[in-house]
């Protein structure tokens, strides 16, 4: 176990060096920042001393090396565009983004596993067929699609739901229900898949022998083994609806770390951008590291190599 920790630890860490560094250098591949950032008119004099001032004059290298151990002494940088560090600003945004995520989450979960659960229970059946129907369609629509059609009908022509801003619990129901769309159709896919697999074991033949009822072999059986599945899903789709609710935030005008670095990658402010790209991969691969560790706790079963 502990070595298996030790592995992942090196492996998470290693990934993250990787993004640092990618990041860094496509950003710059982007063109001078002296010249994306300052208006067209500026003179060279002027856009010197800019080079100066963000230490854009220096080597490339040299640059990464410096922002590098910055990086690892939690200094994120400093926004161009806010004047502030870097890692106040998201830290600021991230209750938004979170609470986003987390409504996001618990509609699709609602929604999806006991439809999947249904589904795979009776394969072929009504029921069946609304679940990949539905599961279907959550992989197949555009999130930013449905956004756009969700404003129309309840904000625009029937008026019930706030459009944009974040007053108010009204105002988190459209966009959460509109990033659930896609974890929706992901969750319904593989918890039917897992409850098929699941439903032929030798252990849920003797629970039907027993008298069981079917809710309580779905309930006990089959959903506490598939939830191993769900687990590691359900920790990757967090991760993803919180890195990926750029779109959503932009169009929702919520104020989260998505419409954040909408807003950072307009106005080319490089040490936003690449804030914000770290702190959202750190948390990504943090995730999946902690699912990894949960499996041995949810199936006992699971061992690690010592």
């Amino acid at each position: 176990m502990q070595r298996y920790i030790v592995s992942r630890v090196i492996q998470s860490i290693c990934l993250l060096v990787g993004v640092l560094f990618s990041t860094f250098f496509m950003i710059r591949m982007t063109g001078d920042p002296a010249r994306l950032l300052l208006a067209r008119e500026a003179s060279v004099e002027q856009l010197e001393q800019f080079r100066e001032e963000m230490g854009f004059n220096r080597p490339v290298i040299t640059q990464f090396i410096d922002y590098f151990g910055d990086v690892l002494s939690g200094d994120l940088g400093r926004s161009i565009t806010f004047r502030q560090p870097s890692l106040d600003i998201i830290l600021e945004r991230l209750p938004a983004t979170v609470e986003l995520a987390l409504a996001s989450l618990f509609i699709a979960f609602f929604i999806a596993v006991p439809l999947g659960i249904i589904g795979g229970s009776s394969p072929g059946s009504l029921s069946d067929s609304v679940a990949r129907t539905v599961g279907l369609m959550g992989q197949a629509i555009p999130n930013f699609w449905l956004a756009l059609l969700l404003i129309i009908v309840f904000a625009v022509n029937l008026r019930w739901l706030p459009s944009f801003g974040r007053d108010s619990l009204a105002s988190l129901i459209l966009p959460a229900v509109a990033s659930s769309v896609g974890p929706i159709g992901g969750l319904v896919r593989l918890t039917r898949s897992a409850v098929l697999e699941i439903r032929n074991e030798d252990y849920i033949r003797t629970a039907r022998s027993k008298g069981l009822s079917r809710f309580a072999i779905g309930l006990r059986h089959i959903f506490r083994n598939a939830s191993l599945v769900l687990l590691s899903v359900v920790g990757l789709q967090f991760a993803f609806i919180l890195s990926g609710s750029v779109y959503i935030e932009t169009i929702f005008a919520w104020p989260g770390i998505g419409n954040l670095l909408a807003t950072a990658i307009s106005a080319r402010d490089f040490p936003l951008v690449q804030a914000i790209t770290i702190f959202i991969s750190t948390f990504a691969v943090f995730t999946n590291l902690v699912v990894d560790l949960l499996y041995g706790v949810v199936d006992p079963r699971i061992r690690y190599g010592n």
